[in-house]
């Protein structure tokens, strides 16, 4: 069937307007009765925040998301769009999208004017009724709202005082569709006060002209709590207005966490398969959720989902770059590959005096040995680990060289008694599993123990007992070199 192309075939149509928030409520209902997903990609908010999300809807408010960086609060104002009609018509030539039934635009009215029911009209597809900005202290009410355009009015032959030569700004622009401003309390007073008029009374005003222009527009923000208070950077009237303020938060358990960072990580790596080994996955996660609770690091700013993202990706990419050299069929990252991917954690954190006084490498490093003894602690607590404690209590060491091919690591863990035994028997590793898999459940044991001070490592990957130093300062101890076999 094809679409109306004047104003005339669209009244014969059937056609009716109705409000932006009116079509996207109507559109949600449709889609909960259908038991269509409503957020793609948005995890763990499913009994949290998505019943506040729907309710705001449901209710035609304008609403914000308060909450830290990484918490997928833009993802979530982007998918809004989805709720929109898949077109809409508009008067052919408008700025401001105006309803061929209901203009609100000088030019509208006198196009409808001129040419009646012959009015031309054209179909703005949804994705183009979206309209997003970044609040940052150099944005303008020009930008926002609008303002008079000289050129135009010397093209057109128009006073200034007309409302044709105003050069409409991204709010007017967004006129029946979703209008979303990112880091609200970033914007200036002002314009945050001609936000407010247009949640109270509908209408905008450019350089002080007596226009009215009733925008239908969805209005949707984020920002985050801290600057979302009387004593922020946001107007009282302002904060009044918006319909509700819903908040948004971090992966609630390690599973959900998982999941999220499985889903949005770069994983394929084109001709060598990734096989990332269930407790490193769980380890990195439970980096982030340690670095939210450590007392040394930022919790204002918080600890982004992206960095278990990154880490993970970086954690990849190093047991990558083994592979090729080692001529390996597959990628197996290893807990000592996370050990590599420090940048991508100190990147990511925000520290406190006492934090920066200790630095962010070595907080990263203990983060890592803690997810580890965590890791441990709920999938091999109760294990009997004496057997092992005793091979590094009697004088013996393992070095395992970072860049070892997973064989060889299975061949230097299999000089530790018990230690591979264990592993499978507590199900770190299944029977059968892969050299890389068993490799890095090795690891996960091993730094369990350095992190509850039964062993110690260093920093190029050596296990030793936790008391080392000699008399002479030389520890003595057996070495296995993953390249030459063991040596004493």
């Amino acid at each position: 069937m094809s679409r109306p192309t004047t104003v005339g075939e669209l009244k014969a149509s059937g056609y009716a307007p109705r409000t932006v928030k009116g079509e996207i409520r109507e559109n949600l209902i449709r889609r909960l009765r259908s038991g269509e997903e409503l957020f793609d990609g948005v995890l763990g908010y499913e009994h949290t925040v998505m019943p506040q999300i729907i309710n705001a809807i449901l209710a035609r408010h304008d609403f914000i998301l308060l909450g830290l960086r990484g918490q997928a609060k833009s993802r979530i104002l982007r998918q809004l769009a989805n709720f929109l009609d898949d077109e809409i018509p508009i008067v052919a030539g408008s700025e401001i999208n105006d309803d061929p039934l209901r203009p609100i635009s000088k030019y509208a009215r006198e196009t409808l004017a001129e040419h009646g029911d012959g009015t031309p009209v054209e179909w703005v597809h949804r994705d183009n009724r979206y309209v997003e900005k970044l609040a940052t202290p150099d944005v303008t009410i020009a930008d926002v709202i609008g303002d008079v355009d000289p050129i135009k009015a010397a093209r057109g032959g128009h006073i200034l005082a007309d409302e044709l030569t105003i050069h409409f700004g991204l709010l007017p622009r967004a006129n029946r569709g979703i209008f979303a401003i990112n880091e609200l309390p970033d914007l200036s007073g002002k314009i945050q006060v001609g936000l407010f008029n247009v949640l109270q009374e509908g209408d905008v005003q450019v350089k002080g002209y007596p226009i009215r222009l009733p925008l239908d527009v969805f209005m949707v923000f984020t920002a985050n709590p801290e600057d979302y208070t009387a004593r922020g950077k946001i107007i009282t009237p302002l904060k009044d207005r918006i319909g509700a303020e819903i908040r948004t938060h971090y992966p609630e358990d390690v599973e959900i966490g998982m999941s999220v960072t499985q889903q949005e990580a770069w994983l394929d790596r084109g001709e060598l398969p990734v096989e990332v080994p269930e407790v490193v996955a769980e380890v990195i996660e439970r980096i982030a959720f340690l670095g939210r609770e450590d007392k040394r690091v930022d919790q204002r700013s918080g600890v982004s989902q992206r960095m278990p993202i990154t880490v993970l990706e970086m954690v990849v990419s190093n047991a990558e770059r083994r592979a090729i050299l080692l001529g390996e069929d597959r990628i197996v990252p290893r807990i000592g590959d996370i050990y590599a991917s420090l940048p991508a954690i100190t990147g990511k954190m925000e520290l406190e005096y006492e934090g920066e006084l200790q630095g962010a490498d070595k907080i990263a490093r203990e983060l890592i040995a803690k997810a580890a003894a965590a890791v441990y602690e709920t999938r091999a607590a109760g294990a009997d680990v004496d057997e092992i404690i005793a091979y590094f209590e009697s004088g013996s060491a393992l070095q395992l060289g970072e860049d070892a091919g997973a064989a060889a690591c299975v061949k230097g863990f299999e000089t530790v008694p018990g230690l591979l035994t264990m592993v499978e028997q507590v199900g770190l590793a299944a029977n059968g599993a892969s050299a890389g898999v068993r490799a890095a459940a090795c690891e996960l044991v091993l730094e369990a123990l350095v992190a509850e001070k039964r062993l110690s490592r260093s920093s190029g990957g050596g296990y030793r007992r936790a008391q080392h130093e000699g008399p002479s300062g030389s520890s003595g101890f057996g070495k296995f070199d993953p390249f030459g076999g063991t040596t004493f």
